[in-house]
């Protein structure tokens, strides 16, 4: 019998066209999420205005992802529990209400910076529900068959909000002030609450045991990480490429003006390449077949994203490093996106939102800590012991993994 053919790359946005409510889910959320970055953009500048301190311009973004790290697990439990679109939609519009606060606080001048934390905090805790509803709603948009696509293109829908966002904010706070960036944030919740005012999908039954308890819904997740394989390597290598992985953003603006000496137009551009990597490496999820073709592209971005991350730590040529960022960015996003899709290959729906939350956990709880490490090691031994050492432990513990646990790449 001849050998079966490869599978081939599909269109990567087939799936905007074959499913409605996942049109309208990505659409609004893009919308959104430009907004969002956007408002990322005016929290950090007005807090260092507000406070000419680097350390509470910290603060303030530590206030919005330490909810995370200590919620998404009671989050993810409210999620299976409950309607996962309808707990997506009143977060949405409770952040609609954190946005129009900022706003009128900015336009009124009583922004202050215990204004900024008290609301970062609000938004951090409300991120620790929405997220996990949010990551293991896509299942029941798209169905298990088309689930990483429909992840790799809600990946590129973010990074090409983190793309268009900043640019974006620059201009409205030139132009108008920074205020406007906190209104028009809150402006673009109005698309993704339509988008999912909008959706129909058939109610779900809860699977929730006779007297059960909340800590008892968290423990079945925890058994059930541990108990099935290779759910916790999958989790060891989010948390492990978090924690690593992330100074090559952190510590960016000090590549670009001590290393590269360019601009502040220049850090831009360095951006603007990573976020453009990260976008094609997006499409080419969506693009992909499944099982074994997505499993063989999961170990090379897992290989290939440290020893790009190990290149630039000691390249220090603009163009050069412009270049290592479009493909750090793409290898990033392939990393990521599919260590989210084979979480979601392997969780029972019962389980689907507490699994995820452990995923959001460490992997947004990575980041702190990651970003933290790396400006240690900076101050210690330079950038590039902080990108490239840290890219270089990195590879080493993915080189042990894929040897240690082969079905990371089976389907």
């Amino acid at each position: 019998m001849a050998a079966a053919s490869p599978p081939r790359p599909r269109n990567p946005f087939r799936l905007l066209a074959t499913y409605r409510n996942f049109r309208l889910f990505w659409v609004g959320q893009t919308i959104s999420l430009v907004g969002s970055w956007m408002q990322t953009v005016a929290v950090g500048w007005t807090a260092l205005e507000l406070t000419n301190d680097p350390f509470m311009v910290g603060l303030v973004s530590a206030a919005n992802t330490f909810p995370i790290l200590l919620l998404s697990l009671p989050g993810g439990l409210v999620a299976d529990r409950n309607s996962k679109l309808r707990v997506v939609r009143l977060a949405q519009f409770l952040m609609l209400g954190e946005a129009a606060a900022l706003w009128a606080l900015a336009a009124t001048g009583h922004l202050t910076i215990g204004w900024l934390i008290a609301l970062a905090l609000v938004g951090g805790v409300l991120g620790a529900f929405e997220i996990p509803a949010r990551q293991s709603l896509m299942v029941e948009l798209v169905g298990k068959a088309d689930l990483a696509p429909a992840i790799g293109l809600n990946s590129m829908g973010f990074n090409l909000a983190r793309v268009l966002g900043p640019s974006v904010a620059a201009l409205v706070i030139a132009r108008l002030g920074v205020a406007w960036t906190f209104g028009l944030n809150a402006l673009s919740y109005l698309a993704v609450l339509l988008g999912l005012a909008l959706i129909r999908l058939e109610e779900r039954r809860a699977a929730v045991r006779p007297g059960e308890s909340a800590l008892d819904g968290m423990r079945d997740a925890v058994r059930h990480v541990r108990a099935t394989e290779p759910l916790p390597i999958l989790l060891a290598i989010a948390t492990i490429f978090s924690v690593l992985g992330v100074p090559i953003i952190t510590l960016l603006p000090v590549v670009a003006r001590d290393q590269l000496h360019l601009t502040a137009d220049g850090y831009g551009g360095l951006m603007a390449m990573l976020g453009l990597g990260a976008v094609a490496g997006a499409l080419s999820i969506a693009a992909t077949g499944g099982g074994v073709e997505r499993g063989r592209l999961f170990r090379r971005a897992s290989f290939a994203f440290p020893l790009l991350l190990i290149v630039f730590g000691f390249v220090h040529t603009p163009w050069v490093n412009g270049l290592l960022l479009l493909a750090i960015g793409f290898t990033m996003i392939l990393n990521n996106a599919l260590v989210n899709a084979r979480l979601q290959e392997l969780v029972p729906d019962a389980l689907r939102g507490r699994v995820l939350s452990l995923y959001v956990m460490v992997y947004v709880g990575g980041s702190p800590i990651g970003s933290f490490v790396g400006g240690w090691v900076a101050r210690q031994w330079g950038v590039d012991w902080a990108i490239g050492g840290g890219a270089a432990l990195m590879l080493t513990f993915a080189i042990w993994a894929f040897r240690a646990h082969p079905r990371l790449t089976a389907h």
